[in-house]
């Protein structure tokens, strides 16, 4: 690609890309506890003055900023709640199914944890995959989302036809702060950089990959180009919705109001705690406020003199009411309408009663689950391309077009006791494998399936779950007849 052509395709693209970046910094912001309540002019950090060039506190003295961290309970809850427990996939063969998760790694369930999380606070989540220089094994990784920019094709299918990759790294060799766009379509990438806080007329190529010559058996240069054998564009999006919309926006101007009402209400408090005097026709000597207060701590009287009987004359202090009966309901209401809105549950309103069949439990986790279905239905696809490629680089012939089964678990409170009460209902019409996966005892159905059956070969008319008995165990005496 040139140079010109490339400058002009990046420049397109940065303003859908810096907002993607906005909404993720707020959101990771918020995810951090740093609400816009932590400054006054709305998050950006500076304070805001009087004409005198000092903070405007008005009659206030305290000024408590409050961050309540709604935000991260929420999509902490999301993520363990969907991806806690990571899907299962079967792909019709056992050994090759292993191997898939074999390549995946055990950093899977991290990294599916952190895509799910990625996609809440920026609307999408992003793996890279490629092949590792050395040994030429799989490798993939979750990338950024502030990273990342996507041109799509006119279809109905919406395809990636080419993505470019935006990140910033420092030149060891100059000490200097470079950034680097990486363009990459189905059959290469090329690489490019400029001077950070340059326009992209500074923009050239980035010779980063080396060339190797296998007849002379060493590198010989270096280029701008990475060729690939992929077939398609080797990131995948894993989004949070079908809008791949980011959840803050939808509640953050009701954690807003929380913090504000809840900041101004420890203000209340504060402020009520010093104690205001009113002092009307005062005959000390004291000059300033600061004098007078100095003088009652010493001499615990103060001197009034009063003019006339009728006059208002006197030592009186000022309180200050505070209406704690309308800010609790306020408080209540606006809380409700935060987990609400993130369709989320609200731990504190979490009844432990007797009230706890499967039912109840549902009912509770209802909005939750309807979030959930969502991701799991832009995360399926996903995954089965991520587990595609793996089959691609195993050489699978039908690496495209083979069926690739899913199974989500959601990582929610269970009624354990009504579980085991169905399973012992079905047991007769209920395969052994379906009662092994759903028995709330058994973490590894297959092991549990293989010790029934070696329980089964060492007693084949013991009952399910009788334990066989001892050999030395004395069997019980017979009945004797009637003499």
């Amino acid at each position: 690609m040139e140079i010109k052509t490339a400058a002009k395709i990046f420049e397109a693209l940065e303003q859908k890309r810096q907002k993607v970046a906005d909404t993720y910094k707020k959101s990771m912001r918020y995810y951090n506890n740093k609400n816009d309540i932590l400054w006054n002019d709305g998050g950006s950090g500076e304070e805001k003055l009087d004409a005198n060039g000092k903070t405007d506190g008005g009659l206030r003295r305290a000024r408590n900023r409050v961050s309540n961290g709604f935000h991260r309970i929420i999509i902490d809850q999301e993520t363990q709640y969907t991806g806690a427990i990571v899907p299962s996939v079967d792909l019709d063969d056992d050994e090759l199914t292993k191997e898939v998760f074999e390549i995946l790694g055990d950093n899977f369930d991290r990294y599916f944890a952190r895509l799910i999380t990625d996609a809440a606070n920026a609307g999408t989540g992003w793996v890279h995959y490629w092949l590792d220089e050395k040994d030429k094994s799989f490798r993939y990784a979750i990338i950024n989302p502030t990273q990342m920019s996507v041109i799509y094709d006119d279809l109905l299918e919406h395809d990636i036809i080419a993505v470019r990759r935006t990140y910033e790294k420092l030149d060891q060799e100059t000490g200097e702060m470079f950034v680097h766009d990486e363009y990459w379509t189905d059959k290469e990438a090329t690489f490019f950089k400029r001077p950070k806080g340059t326009d992209y007329t500074e923009l050239v190529y980035d010779y980063k990959i080396p060339l190797y010559d296998t007849g002379l058996n060493m590198n010989v240069g270096s280029s701008e180009k990475l060729q690939h054998n992929f077939g398609r564009v080797p990131f995948i999006p894993f989004l949070n919705n079908q809008e791949a919309t980011a959840n803050l926006p939808r509640y953050k101007g009701l954690i807003d109001v929380y913090d504000r009402v809840f900041a101004g209400f420890v203000d209340d408090v504060d402020d009520v705690q010093q104690v205001i005097l009113t002092l009307t026709n005062y005959g000390g000597e004291a000059a300033s406020a600061a004098e007078f207060l100095q003088k009652i701590k010493l001499e615990k009287v103060a001197k009034i003199d009063s003019l006339n009987p009728e006059d208002k004359t006197g030592l009186d202090t000022l309180t200050i009411d505070i209406p704690v009966e309308a800010r609790n309901s306020l408080l209540d209401r606006t809380r409700e309408a935060i987990f609400l809105q993130a369709q989320a549950v609200d731990p504190t309103k979490v009844e432990m009663g007797t009230n706890k069949s499967g039912i109840a439990l549902k009912m509770l986790y209802s909005l939750l689950e309807l979030k959930a279905a969502a991701v799991e239905n832009e995360f399926r696809p996903a995954l089965a391309t991520l587990v595609r490629a793996i089959l691609s680089y195993l050489n699978v012939p039908d690496a495209d077009t083979r069926k690739i089964e899913q199974k989500w678990t959601r990582a929610a409170v269970k009624d354990a006791a009504e579980t085991a009460d169905i399973i012992a209902k079905l047991a007769d019409v209920t395969s052994m494998d379906t009662i092994a996966k759903n028995n709330p005892l058994v973490e590894d159905p297959q092991r549990e399936i293989e010790e029934l059956e070696k329980q089964k070969e060492e007693d084949p008319y013991a009952p399910k779950g009788t334990p066989n008995l001892d050999d030395d165990q004395e069997d019980e005496p017979e009945d004797k007849e009637d003499e």
